[in-house]
């Protein structure tokens, strides 16, 4: 049966500096996460889900998944530095073969969203592999949500996210970013109609909550 599919990714930091609480936040509200997307037929059919960890290396935790089929979630483990550009590099070929493989399989794709979590400083030649990531000549081109804590305020998160920046402001932790996210992104897709045959040509708009202004609703655009 053919779906028209909106992939998201979230990929978050295991560097060193994220051992304890905010892990261990985001571990906890993993299972939530499942929860909130794969118990929900609505969601599920219409969402791929994929786990992506990055450190000193960058790791696939979870492959594109359809999270009503998953009984378990991964857990991320903090350690060693942070290597934005491998994360990025993995993430554009990641993206690249999960399009790849859903087209072949007869669903249409909508451009993916991704909410990428870090406590950190770009450190390393992140800046080319970014740009790629975000090239708009790179079909799937996808929406970039950013939560930033620690030392990624709101100026370093900024140059991350392309449609939604979130900081943490002693009001909203990493995993209450993350259920925030999840839930809008439920609340959005089940409201939007994104995956109605009226706008499928067109696409549509997801709609979520914005803490650093001057972005834009995600768009739904089939790739």
């Amino acid at each position: 049966m053919s779906l028209q599919l909106l992939p998201f990714y979230l990929l978050c930091d295991e560097s060193g500096s994220m051992t304890g609480s905010p892990i261990d936040a985001i571990n906890d509200s993993l299972p939530k996460l499942h929860h909130e997307i794969g118990s929900n037929p609505a969601v599920a059919d219409k969402t791929r889900f994929c786990l992506i960890g990055f450190s000193d290396r960058a790791e696939i935790l979870l492959s594109l998944s359809d999270l009503s089929t998953v009984t378990e979630m991964p857990e991320l483990q903090a350690n060693g530095g942070t290597s934005y550009a491998k994360a990025f590099d993995t993430l554009r070929e990641t993206i690249d073969r999960d399009v790849a493989q859903l087209k072949s399989e007869g669903h249409e794709v909508y451009r993916p969203a991704i909410f990428f979590l870090s406590d950190g400083l770009p450190n390393d030649d992140w800046h080319a592999a970014y740009q790629q990531l975000t090239d708009p000549a790179w079909r799937p081109h996808p929406n970039i949500l950013a939560f930033g804590f620690g030392q990624a305020d709101a100026d370093i998160i900024r140059q991350v996210a392309t449609t939604k920046a979130f900081i943490s402001d002693n009001t909203l932790s990493p995993a209450e970013a993350l259920r925030e996210f999840a839930q809008s992104l439920v609340r959005s897709i089940v409201n939007s109609g994104t995956q109605s045959a009226d706008t499928a040509a067109g696409g549509a708009t997801l709609v979520m909550p914005d803490q650093v202004p001057g972005f834009t609703t995600i768009s739904a655009d089939p790739v």
